[in-house]
């Protein structure tokens, strides 16, 4: 069995390679050098074509240098382009690090060498790419339509397609399920599935010396399924893995609550018994929303304030949900999820989760 494939040096290409190896082909890997920030990528994917072969596992490995075509393009993953956004894996939050056309150039390289490999050694021929349901919101160049309309175009235009086809074994799948997936390809091979995945890179804002910074939303991914797999993350990060699991956990969080309409568990937030003076803002946009003159001890499990700032202007919307009708309270600045205006005999009570909020002391 034969394949080629992109290989980027990130979980995902190598979760991908793995499972190709362990499953018998012989892989073709193309890594790309398109100008990226995080260029270490490409030192990692090296690093592990030379474990691999220590290990007497037999893989092939070209560099494609398109850094002088894709500089001109515009993303926040080129080289001189603007900074990386930090936060949740989301598409307001990531829609800058799109690189334009990219998936598109890379799979037409892919198809031309599938395509010359299979005249020359008379054999059939899948070209394997790692995309996975969690890219698809972010990336359209990562959709199963996508991919199906390249591959059709990819057959109108060239002889001897009949011997080559795409592999996209994760499409519908999430980084828990590839490094799940590749724990079993590890053991099939006889590797160290740690040694493979420390010489990986997912961050799109390393240091200069290569390590993760924990915060970018690939990150923040990244480090939620190693967490969802119950394992420590080999890849060396700016801070303690500690450190970057309860960042990436209270953004995970901060999103589900913001933008999803979400609610904390109760008497767990970090608000909930602080009675400091001070200004508590939005934690998304930084808009003031209540003074610390106003907050009590309701009781309740959340922080709980009886009036808002004057110019705060906190948006009210009923709210039907959960077979109740409440008054659900939005941040004026970013129009993000804060909590619940209840009306009760002792006045008004905003009740409020404390990961909407920031707390500016005086």
């Amino acid at each position: 069995m034969r394949a080629v494939m992109a290989f980027s040096g990130g979980m995902d290409s190598t979760g991908l390679l793995m499972r190709l190896l362990a499953d018998g082909f012989k892989v073709s890997c193309i890594s790309y050098n398109y100008g990226q920030k995080h260029i270490i990528e490409i030192d990692r994917a090296i690093n592990n074509i030379k474990y691999l072969i220590s290990n007497d596992i037999e893989v092939e490995h070209e560099i494609v240098d398109l850094s002088s075509a894709m500089n001109l393009f515009h993303s926040a993953l080129i080289t001189d382009g603007e900074e990386i956004p930090k936060g949740y894996y989301e598409e307001n939050q990531m829609k800058s690090t799109v690189v334009p056309n990219r998936n598109a150039i890379f799979s037409s390289i892919l198809y031309g060498y599938a395509l010359s490999i299979s005249l020359r050694e008379g054999i059939d021929v899948k070209i394997a790419l790692g995309v996975h349901s969690g890219d698809h919101e972010i990336y359209p160049d990562c959709r199963p339509e996508f991919y199906e309309s390249l591959a059709e175009s990819f057959s109108l235009g060239n002889w001897g397609s009949e011997n080559v086809s795409l592999y996209l074994p994760y499409i519908e799948e999430d980084k828990e399920f590839i490094l799940r997936d590749a724990l079993i390809s590890c053991k099939k091979l006889g590797i160290d599935f740690d040694t493979v995945f420390a010489n990986t890179n997912t961050s799109y804002n390393p240091d200069k010396n290569g390590k993760s910074s924990g915060t970018s939303g690939a990150d923040v991914e990244r480090i939620l399924a190693f967490h969802k797999i119950g394992r420590k993350d080999p890849v060396e990060y700016v801070n303690s893995w500690e450190e970057v699991l309860s960042g990436a956990l209270k953004t995970q969080l901060k999103y589900y609550v913001m933008k999803e309409n979400g609610t904390e568990r109760p008497f767990t937030g970090e608000y909930d018994k602080h009675f400091k003076e001070g200004i508590y803002n939005c934690s998304e946009c930084g808009k003031k929303l209540f003074a610390s003159e106003s907050k009590f001890n309701s009781g309740c499990g959340w922080p709980a304030f009886s009036e808002e700032i004057n110019d705060a202007n906190i948006i009210q919307l009923e709210d039907n949900s959960h077979g109740m009708t409440r008054i659900e309270v939005r941040c004026s600045g970013c129009d993000s999820h804060l909590g619940h205006l209840f009306h009760e005999l002792r006045g008004q009570r905003y009740c409020i989760n404390s990961i909407c909020l920031d707390f500016v002391g005086e």
